[in-house]
């Protein structure tokens, strides 16, 4: 029940006794837009036109050269020579240092992790993660794991090892011994475990002026130094050369120079600003510098021979000047009869930069209709005229480098530290414009307290802010072969970035929603391996919610399995994403309420929490699916007070747009929303805004009643089963329905209503007291049932007829291809296969064009022919019998049987034979 703020507030106040509650599947091949925009030339301020949108092919590289480094994970793990062998930084910042030369730096050990001479016209790295592979071509991915991770191009001349960069010397004549600090994580292999402790050393900023190299500034055991990588010309040849700038401090420190090995760069001159004559020491085979105590501050360069500049030299990096200039689109308004419309807001896809702009998160910055919005690529983009009719919104780029964010949070909170926030792998950034040209000038390392692996499905999935400033984040959960201490998590970062502690585990991808009121967390996850359905939690008490990673004992659970408020079903939506609380009142009836984001198939839905039960349970029940582009994200807008998504695709969607950008306005049109789901002894009480049209309701045909359970196991999704454990769902037959005193509340009287059932649909086709068609179905978990007092809901003295009735049979519809069709596009199947030959590309299941018939190789090496028998057993039971190329596909078929019928699934056989040519 969601009636108000303060109800909920009530709900889990008494959830939690005096406690206080403290965002994909497969891909699709994206289609034109066909939309149009206007640019405006940054260098002349022309104004540029295009009919069309820049297609894929037109996007610049990826990777700018002219912007001073980048973020990535480095795989240096096969540089050849000497060079340290296990070298891989799930963290790290590539520097540009010009000439076509790059240098990792490792954020969580603060180490020159590898210095490289690139090769010309080439990539810094190869095109392995994600952001990169999906960058021109959106139906690519990457695999889950660590073995393929982007790796150096070009020629490596220093590098060092696992071990800290920074450390304290005890004694003038110790020898040091460089190693890795940190706690071994739950895989003692692993490298990535999170930064260095708190009290010993971590990166603190990185600032990049107009022109030249980045400048690092850490924190080493309380000292501010300040390290500059840059090349520089002499007469004894190219120099790389590392300027460190330490404030006093009362001990003598080490830093780890490079490793001591054949073909890594030695340090040649070395000069201090203070006169004293230091000198590079070794052992454990590392070369380090030790710099003494001063009560002045101090700079030290170290030159290392590096490879002779390229004949023509590329430009230096620098903070680009052409992004003060912008882009203004125009939105479309929806001109649709619905009660909740989407208006659509075209991206600066013509851009000057010929940036490819995959928004992620969208943050306000005030309530004039500015707002700031994140790309997975690492831009951040400046947005205003969000408001109104939308006739002219304006862009401009605002910074880039970070590492596939998908989340953005503007602050303002008294005594806290303002701005914006962004979430990425490296951790949680606060992105800053000290000269306020426009663009930022500094990224501050607000936080990166917690562990990040080189995993490629270990995202950082969302944050969204808490009403005490601190931000809740999650983190996805699905590994490779190694295990780590942060994945699979929602974390509570604390309002001063510096403790983090973990809200709850044991998720597959979670993406999080926090009520802006009383904090309370919700996440959903995602259909899969151990996630029999979408569910949508409540996050609390450090509790287990029940994936486990591929490597562990199948089915051997180290905790309790704590279950979600309700489940969706996989075919109405198996990847949902974040959750918003919408808190405007000029968003209409659907002020107050918690809205879920479905990633797949797109569409909003409206969760229900009650507040009725000892056990949290609630029910979803769909807004709207007219979004064209896959969403990730929601935020309310103070300018309007309206809600604005965006998102975009390369995980399995059905969207036909890569990404974009909408806003769903309450129009005030005829309508109702649904205000209240409850399941009781006698049936099932709802609520709405409206009152309802009573000659509707004069039968208990207008409604469609269904309930089944699930089973949680090491396979893929799961079947829909009866409340006996056999196959298939129970439908259930109204015996009653009554009309409440005010006409906005219905009770549905059902027989034989039981406790315990993981879901429930409610459907129904009935009409508002104003005529409006109210067609919908509700899906619920009845965990527990309520006691149905019809006085006290404004229903009178009534006595529900529970007498059984017989239902109404439908004609069952003859089975045909066009039903397949139909079936292929509503029940996910095409988010997986396509249907024109494409294969594998974008898709992690066959193509259906001229499937039928043809042989099959299966992962015992034995043969099949493609007919009914195999594809009805693919249907009902995926893992029976899996073909050769697909063997280590992670994100595996759900499994169809008790959700189709039989004449569905012959439908579906129909459809695939008829693609045979």
């Amino acid at each position: 029940m969601s009636r108000t703020l303060s109800r909920i507030s009530h709900t889990f106040q008494m959830l939690e006794g005096s406690r206080r509650f403290s965002r994909f599947g497969l891909f699709l091949i994206s289609s034109g837009l066909g939309l149009q925009v206007g640019a405006v030339c940054a260098q002349t301020g022309e104004d540029i036109t295009s009919g069309n949108l820049s297609a894929p092919g037109d996007w610049a590289p990826w990777l700018e050269k002219d912007f001073p480094f980048f973020s990535s994970v480095l795989d240096a793990r096969a540089v050849g020579g000497a060079f340290p062998k296990n070298n891989l930084v799930p963290r790290a910042l590539i520097l540009n240092l010009g000439q076509d030369v790059w240098a990792a730096y490792d954020t969580d050990l603060l180490r020159i992790a590898l210095v490289w001479k690139g090769e010309a016209g080439k990539a810094a790295v190869t095109d392995e993660s994600m952001s990169t592979i999906s960058y021109i071509n959106a139906t690519q991915k990457v695999d889950k794991g660590q073995k393929d991770a982007p790796k150096p191009i070009g020629t490596p001349f220093l590098a060092n090892g696992i071990y800290e960069g920074w450390k304290v010397v005890a004694g003038s004549g110790e020898k040091l011994v460089f190693s890795d600090p940190r706690k071994p994580g739950p895989t003692k292999h692993e490298v990535g475990k999170g930064p260095l402790p708190e009290d010993q050393a971590g990166l603190r900023r990185v600032r990049f002026p107009d022109h030249g190299s980045a400048r690092l500034s850490h924190d080493i055991h309380g000292t501010e130094v300040t390290e500059t990588l840059s090349l520089s010309e002499e007469k004894g040849g190219t120099f790389l050369v590392r300027k460190f700038e330490l404030a006093p401090h009362a001990r003598d420190f080490a830093v780890a120079l490079s490793a001591a090995v054949d073909g890594s760069a030695a340090p040649g001159k070395i000069t201090s600003s203070d006169g004293k004559e230091l000198a590079v020491r070794e052992h454990g085979g590392v070369r380090y510098l030790v710099i003494p105590a001063t009560k002045e501050a101090v700079t030290i360069q170290v030159a290392f021979p590096a490879p002779a500049a390229a004949a023509a030299k590329a430009a230096s990096a620098k903070r680009p000047a052409a992004w003060t200039g912008k882009v203004t689109t125009s939105g479309t308004l929806s001109a649709k009869p619905d009660l909740y419309v989407f208006d659509d807001i075209p991206l600066p896809l013509d851009n000057p930069w010929k940036r490819n702009p995959r928004l992620a998160d969208i943050a306000f910055l005030n309530d004039k209709g500015d707002a700031a919005a994140v790309t997975f690529d690492g831009d951040v983009w400046l947005i205003s005229g969000l408001k109104g009719d939308l006739e002219k919104v304006e862009w401009k780029r605002f910074t880039s480098g970070l590492h596939e964010p998908l989340s953005i949070v503007h602050r303002n909170l008294p005594g806290m530290d303002a701005g914006l926030f962004v979430f990425d792998r490296n951790g949680i950034w606060r992105i800053l414009d000290h000269n306020g040209d426009g663009v930022a000038d500094e990224h501050q390392l607000f936080s990166n307290r917690f562990g990040q692996t080189a995993e490629t499905r270990e995202y950082a999935n969302s944050m969204e802010l808490a009403p005490d400033g601190s931000f809740v984040i999650s983190k996805g959960g699905q590994r490779g072969p190694t295990l780590a201490q942060d994945s699979g998590k929602v974390l509570r970062v604390h309002a001063d970035g510096k403790k983090v502690e973990t809200l709850g585990w044991g998720l597959r991808q979670p993406f999080v929603g926090v009520h802006p009121v009383t904090g309370l967390v919700t996440a959903s996850d995602q259909e899969g391996f151990y996630v029999p359905s979408t569910p949508v939690h409540i996050i609390r008490d450090n509790l287990y919610y029940g994936y486990l990673a591929d490597m562990l004992p199948k089915e051997k659970y180290p905790a309790p399995i704590t279950d979600p408020a309700v489940w969706i079903p996989h075919p109405v939506n198996p990847s949902a994403v974040t959750q918003v609380w919408a808190n405007d009142p000029r968003f209409g009836p659907l002020d107050g309420e918690c809205i879920l984001i479905g990633f797949n198939r797109p569409e909003l839905f409206q969760i229900l929490f009650s507040d009725r039960f000892t056990k949290p349970q609630g029910a979803a029940i769909s807004i709207s699916r007219d979004l064209e582009f896959a969403p990730l994200n929601g935020t309310m807008n103070p300018a309007d007070g309206q809600l604005y998504v965006t998102g975009f695709q390369n995980f399995g969607t059905t969207a036909t747009r890569v990404s974009g950008l909408a806003r769903l306005r309450h129009t005030k049109n005829a309508g109702a929303v649904l205000k209240e789901c409850t399941a009781t002894q006698e049936g099932v009480l709802l609520e709405f805004d409206v009152p309802l049209d009573e000659e509707s309701l004069s039968s208990p045909d207008v409604f469609s009643v269904e309930r089944w359970n699930y089973r949680r196991t090491s396979k893929y999704g799961s079947p829909h089963l009866k409340l006996d454990g056999k196959p298939g769902s129970e439908w259930m037959t109204a015996s009653s329905v009554y009309l409440s005193q005010d006409r906005k509340s219905v009770f549905v009287g059902l027989p034989d209503m039981k406790d315990g059932v993981m879901q429930m649909r409610l459907g129904w086709g009935i009409k508002s007291a104003d005529q409006a068609s109210l067609t919908h179905s509700v899906y619920f978990t009845p965990y527990e049932l309520a006691a149905f007092d019809p006085v006290k809901e404004g229903f009178g003295s009534i006595k529900v007829d529970l007498t059984p009735r017989k239902a109404k049979v439908a004609k069952e519809e003859k089975p045909s291809a066009s039903e397949g069709k139909r079936l292929y596009e509503m029940t996910g199947c095409m988010a997986c296969h396509s249907i024109d030959g494409s294969g594998r590309e974008g898709k992690v299941g066959p193509t259906w064009k001229g499937l039928y018939g043809r042989e099959r190789v299966l992962t015992d090496n034995s043969k099949v022919k493609v007919g009914n028998d195999y594809l009805r057993e693919s249907i009902l039971n995926p893992s029976a019998k899996v073909p050769k190329e697909f063997k280590n596909i992670e994100a595996g078929m759900p499994i169809y049987e008790g959700i189709l019928s039989d004449p569905q699934i012959e439908s579906l056989i129909l459809f695939i034979k008829s693609l045979e040519k």
